[in-house]
């Protein structure tokens, strides 16, 4: 089995929601990705895409922009992976990359809503011990932020999502 990551182009959208499809019950993370194409808070070299070894589309990540308190962070949501390829390692890679990605970049933090076993093994933590909340009530084990290392500690407070999620 080989995979490999690389930054997703625009030919590569249709082939990227029929992941979002697949992996989910309902159309609603592929039209959030679909959304944030057309929204400022879309970063296009934050969006993620695994491959397969005849270059078939297997996999998606993405991280957009979002505010924190006066500062800016990244979301990552969602992640996707075809049903046939997950639980060997895609998530995984494609996760790690555009968090390499996103540190190459000089950003600071990205905040996460998920498992925390999970986004724990890449250094999530509760967003609650670095002042950071969401608009949403959440677990606080669940609602989790991972500080990059060009964090400065400046960047607390609510979150605000994108309009796009708010569809979600």
């Amino acid at each position: 089995m080989t995979i490999r990551t690389r930054v997703e182009n625009p030919a590569d959208a249709p082939a990227t929601r029929r992941v979002h499809m697949a992996a989910f019950p309902g159309p609603e993370e592929a039209d959030l990705v679909d959304a944030l194409r057309r929204d400022e808070a879309w970063v296009p070299a934050l969006s993620v895409v695994a491959v397969d070894e005849r270059d078939l589309i297997i996999g998606h990540v993405l991280m957009s922009r979002l505010q924190v308190g006066e500062g800016r962070a990244l979301s990552l949501a969602p992640v996707a992976v075809a049903p046939e390829w997950q639980r060997k390692g895609v998530g995984d890679a494609l996760v790690r990359a555009a968090l390499a990605a996103a540190e190459a970049a000089g950003e600071q933090l990205v905040v996460v809503l998920g498992d925390p076993d999970y986004y724990g093994r890449f250094g999530f933590e509760p967003a609650s011990r670095h002042q950071v909340t969401g608009p949403f009530e959440a677990p606080d084990a669940y609602f989790q932020v991972l500080r990059l290392g060009g964090y400065d500690g400046s960047t607390q407070g609510v979150c605000r999502y994108p309009a796009p999620f708010a569809a979600v």
